[in-house]
């Protein structure tokens, strides 16, 4: 039978790549959904070597296909672009993040994209977190025995919630009742998050 989010013991893990593109740095995480729950897999950060913009544009896009050829994931993710202060800062985004969608292209997969607060709000139930406290939340929502770079950790972030919004619309699909979607809906968004504020908050405390 199928969970509150919609899946089945016999369903295939849903394997989520999660990428965080940057001229200089591109964090990138592999999450496994299964049975409504998530499993930390892989995540690291590409360190872009300097030079000509064409040639670091390439080391993106071919160092993430070699990721998706190694881990073999079902879908990718990655935050929308948006538009910052500095139009210089917002074209080299963009120019990271396109090199990073011809990988997922080139492989076949399709790419989810969240803005910023939706990716805050599915990790931290509020939409309000800096860097340093979406690295200790991955950590303690995955286990992780050393906090993840500040890149890794985004791309983390993103995949986590691109596993919820999939669960989510899955339940769509399925016609669940109004009241279990609300409570998958809190569940999937809020209930790992809150446990994990708990302990931030109890650490900040104590130290």
């Amino acid at each position: 039978m199928p969970d509150a989010l919609g899946t089945s013991p016999t369903t295939a893990p849903l394997r989520i790549l999660g990428m965080d593109p940057g001229l200089n740095h591109t964090g990138w995480a592999v999450v496994e959904a299964s049975g409504g729950t998530e499993r930390f897999v892989a995540c690291g950060v590409i360190d872009v070597p300097d030079g000509e913009l064409a040639f670091r544009l390439g080391v993106i896009t071919s160092r993430l296909t070699e990721l998706i050829e190694t881990h073999r994931p079902t879908v990718c993710s990655a935050e929308r672009v948006f538009v910052n202060i500095n139009p210089q800062s917002t074209l080299r985004l963009g120019q990271a993040r396109g090199a990073a969608l011809v990988a997922a292209a080139l492989k076949g997969l399709r790419v989810e994209e969240f803005t910023p607060s939706e990716i805050k709000q599915a990790v931290t139930g509020s939409g309000k977190a800096d860097k340093a406290q979406i690295q200790q939340m991955m950590a303690l929502l995955f286990g992780l025995e050393t906090l993840p770079r500040t890149d890794a950790a985004d791309a983390l972030a993103c995949a986590l919630c691109c596993s919820h919004t999939l669960k989510l619309r899955a339940l769509e699909r399925s016609g669940a009742t109004a009241r279990t979607y609300a409570t998958a809906r809190r569940g999937a968004s809020s209930r790992g998050a809150r446990a994990a504020w708990t302990q931030l908050l109890q650490k900040g405390t104590r130290s």
